[in-house]
């Protein structure tokens, strides 16, 4: 597995190799006219920024800090954990 400071530093296609072979897909937000996808490695958490108006990919990020989940916290339901 790829270490976060590895990620960072990759290409864009090595980026794009992780998101769609070693990450699972969480949730996606709206941005603008752009849907940011949310992935997760099992060690840190990919951002993939899409236009729609484009047809591309603009920019992919990673993260292993709780702030940076913060955008998603309102697309996250916890009722099914019955608590």
């Amino acid at each position: 597995m790829i270490s976060l400071k590895d990620f960072r530093y990759a290409s864009f296609e090595k980026k794009c190799d992780m998101v769609t072979c070693h990450s699972n897909y969480m949730t996606m937000r709206l941005l603008g006219d752009c849907k940011v996808y949310l992935y997760h490695t099992g060690k840190f958490f990919i951002e993939v920024y899409y236009s729609s108006t484009y047809q591309k990919v603009l920019m992919i990020q990673a993260f292993n800090d709780l702030p940076g989940l913060d955008p998603y916290v309102e697309a996250v339901s916890l009722t099914e954990l019955n608590l």
